[in-house]
């Protein structure tokens, strides 16, 4: 799922950063999936949100990324990046072709 705030939960209800979190440390379904011991599947199904994990898979999950499972998995849209480290509007200036002072 990418980590924008819009794309739409799933079947799960649940927004992820499952799929953010495997390309910045460069860890493959496959990869992620056997550590879990899960099918690799499994792991795009969550990425889409159309699998809410059991809590335990939850738990092994923000074990292997070392986070916390609010840092992984929400009932809302998580905030852009750019807008948590910077604050709102920083991550949005000049890209909307709006002219610079």
């Amino acid at each position: 799922m990418v980590d924008n705030g819009k794309a739409g939960p799933g079947e799960s209800g649940l927004f992820n950063r499952i799929a953010v979190l495997r390309a910045e440390r460069g860890v493959s379904r496959q990869d992620l999936a056997d550590v879990l011991g899960v099918n690799y599947q499994t792991i795009g199904f969550l990425e889409r949100g159309d699998y809410g994990p059991s809590l335990k898979l939850a738990f092994a999950i923000a074990e292997f990324f070392k986070l916390p499972i609010e840092a992984i998995f929400a009932t809302e849209p998580f905030r852009l990046l750019s807008e948590q480290v910077y604050g709102s509007a920083a991550g949005t200036k000049g890209l909307r072709g709006g002219g610079g002072r």
